[in-house]
């Protein structure tokens, strides 16, 4: 009697489940840019080394290197980037407050008293001044409000450079002729040519920070100008100077 052939198993075969790596390289296979599209994963990805010998370098190996480390520079420059422009940021808004606070001045000597008063904690540095020349040698030496000095004639050009609009320095001491009493609190500084009106005498906004690295030679001055700009108008208004 012949033995009947065994069915085969009627359930259908099942495939094996693909694994991440499978769906990795499927994703690869299909997007060969990808990586190229996505260098920082270079930084990650680790390459089987391959030599011929103990002294043959695998080159692959290091261009794969040398990519990481030019990922990491970018990544780095991008930081600082990113960085100095919310620096630049938060120094405009400042700027900005500073140039509504002192368009609110009621006064003469309200402007006054708000640019040397209330300018430091507006701008986040500690101490804010006027300064102008005396306009002869027997002119007064001491002038009637606080956080405004008298210099000798000439000493703007001395301080700033002849000509200079804006001054700065870091990692120096404070000037008492500039900061009177709040000079020993001054690590740098920022100067900012004042001149009111064609027949006034040269003057001085001065800004003193007790951190040494606040103001330093380099540094964009356009926000500083601008703000020295503005004084002068209401210096002009308010004293009745011509323009």
């Amino acid at each position: 009697m012949a033995t009947k052939p065994m069915n085969p198993d009627p359930r259908p075969r099942q495939e094996a489940a693909p694994t991440e790596a499978d769906t990795v390289r499927d994703f690869l296979a299909a997007n060969p840019d990808f990586l190229a599209a996505n260098p920082d994963l270079l930084q990650i990805l680790r390459l089987p080394v391959r030599h011929g010998g103990e002294n043959v370098l695998d080159m692959g190996q290091i261009m794969v290197r040398r990519l990481q480390e030019e990922v990491g520079e970018l990544g780095r420059r991008y930081d600082d980037l990113l960085a100095a422009g919310r620096a630049n940021q938060a120094a405009q808004g400042r700027m900005h407050d500073a140039a509504l606070a002192m368009l609110e001045a009621k006064g003469f000597e309200h402007l006054i008293h708000i640019v040397t008063r209330d300018l430091p904690q507006v701008l986040d540095v500690d101490t804010v001044t006027l300064c102008v020349e005396a306009t002869a040698d027997d002119g007064p030496r001491k002038a009637p409000m606080g956080g405004v000095y008298v210099l000798e004639a000439g000493a703007v050009d001395a301080l700033m450079g002849e000509g200079t609009a804006v001054h700065l320095d870091g990692d120096s001491a404070g000037d008492r002729r500039v900061f009177g009493p709040a000079a020993g609190l001054v690590r740098s500084q920022a100067l900012v040519r004042l001149s009111a009106s064609p027949g006034a005498p040269p003057g001085l906004l001065a800004l003193g920070s007790r951190d040494g690295a606040r103001f330093q030679p380099g540094q964009g001055t356009e926000l500083l100008g601008f703000l020295a700009r503005l004084l002068e108008r209401l210096l002009q208004a308010w004293l009745d100077l011509p323009a």
